[in-house]
């Protein structure tokens, strides 16, 4: 509109020069106006090819799975408004990539939960025909009342942490801030795995002053060191130690979880806080998410954990509570 308004005042200016007599005055005037009109012409063809140029760029979008080359322009609003269709069309992809690789992990963690259920109710699905059968003597029978307790616990632990990651995965579940005794939530974590460790010949000792104390949540920080110290006698061979130890300053509380097992390879460290992720050394039984659910644990109070580990001679898990705990 703005270019035909230009031509419009250059053909009067034109017929006035004309009418005139053609004046030098008014000759200049009418080639200052042409060259104006130039100009503003070219400058808004360019702008044109310039928008048309981004509206088939965002029509290719639409066919091509990776992006393609942008036309570079760096002047004036087009250029702006070609850097907020990049920042755009960069995001829009990003959040893309991320949405497809939420549904690979949902449905990958799916398999895997139907997978690590399916297999316990299996066998107590055999076991409880077979405790059926009025010809079983008294032994067997005892046998495999225990192999389905427990199962029936295992099944009840699976479901229990995979209910802890979705409430973590949510932000649903509510940490408290509690001021507690160290030494006895140590014994808290350790105690349901004392049997554990003397079947497996296996010695658990726990050393923490008494006077050391610790803001966290109390139930949750032992559910995490409990899935840790559990990781760890599962590992140990019999007539080895798993030690739990503390030590604190003015800066944080430093818990170590010790033991002289077989150790992890160092292509498995990087990964054995990851979901479902099973070291080549973990039996058929191991699920793969006790550390993580640890780690997220920690993390949401400000902690960190870390691991190191020699094949043969033994892993060591240091959880580190800061003392400003954020809950």
């Amino acid at each position: 509109m703005e270019i035909i308004i230009q031509f419009i005042i250059l053909g009067m200016t034109a017929f006035f020069v004309i009418f005139t007599g053609g004046s030098r005055t008014a000759f200049f005037g009418l080639l200052c106006c042409t060259a104006l009109c130039f100009i503003s012409a070219r400058a808004w063809y360019r702008r044109e090819k310039q928008l048309e140029e981004l509206i088939l760029y965002l029509m290719k979008l639409q066919d091509h799975p990776e992006i393609p080359e942008l036309p570079k322009y760096s002047e004036g609003q087009i250029g702006v408004l070609q850097s907020e269709i990049y920042k755009l069309v960069i995001q829009n992809r990003e959040q893309s990539a991320g949405a497809v690789r939420e549904k690979e992990y949902l449905a990958q963690m799916l398999s895997d939960i139907s997978h690590q259920i399916k297999t316990p109710l299996t066998s107590i699905t055999i076991m409880t025909d077979l405790l059926k059968s009025p010809n079983l003597d008294e032994e067997k029978r005892v046998e495999f009342t225990d192999k389905i307790d427990s199962q029936v616990s295992r099944i009840t632990w699976l479901i229990r942490n995979l209910l802890t990651l979705s409430q973590l995965d949510a932000n649903m579940l509510k940490l408290k801030k509690q001021d507690v005794p160290v030494r006895e939530l140590i014994q808290k974590a350790c105690q349901p795995f004392e049997i554990l460790a003397e079947l497996k010949e296996v010695e658990l000792s726990v050393s923490a002053d008494g006077n050391i104390r610790l803001i966290c949540d109390a139930h949750w920080t032992a559910e995490a060191i409990s899935n840790i110290v559990k990781n760890c006698i599962e590992h140990t061979q019999p007539g080895g130690e798993v030690c739990v130890t503390v030590s604190q300053n003015n800066l944080a509380t430093d818990i170590f979880i010790r033991d002289n097992g077989e150790g992890i390879a160092k292509e498995h460290l990087p990964y054995i806080f990851d979901r479902f992720y099973k070291a080549g050394n973990q039996s058929n039984d191991s699920v793969g998410i006790g550390l993580a659910m640890s780690r997220q644990m920690i993390m949401l109070q400000n902690g960190t954990i870390s691991v190191s580990s020699e094949e043969e001679a033994g892993t060591e898990f240091h959880i580190k509570m800061y003392s400003e705990v954020v809950i």
